[in-house]
């Protein structure tokens, strides 16, 4: 049984994005600010978030129009697992494009 990634799958960037998500949120809560200005704060999540979301985006769209190919070479609950973790993902992009949006329009 090999224990490689299926080819096309990047664990490692949806574990960075998710990271850098976890680091700008903790960061906001503890200190309340980035920079000092809050409209650019909000600026900063906001761009953040559109970036998180943009990876599991593209593989999303990568595994609609790969999706013979896809499925043939992997076994179903790999597949499901790999959609779960890009939903997920996008998820998270979404909490910190909200969390940004109430930065950017607050005060």
């Amino acid at each position: 049984m090999s224990m490689e990634q299926p080819r096309g799958r990047n664990y490692k960037t949806l574990g960075v994005v998710v990271a850098l998500a976890l680091l700008y949120s903790g960061w906001m809560v503890t200190q309340r600010t980035i920079t000092g200005l809050p409209r650019l704060d909000g600026i900063v999540g906001v761009l953040l978030g559109l970036f998180i979301c943009s990876r599991p985006a593209g593989n999303m769209l990568d595994l609609l129009f790969t999706a013979r190919h896809a499925r043939s070479g992997s076994s179903e609950q790999s597949w499901l697992g790999w959609v779960g973790l890009n939903l997920l993902v996008l998820f998270v992009g979404w909490i910190v494009i909200t969390f940004g949006a109430t930065h950017l329009i607050g005060r």
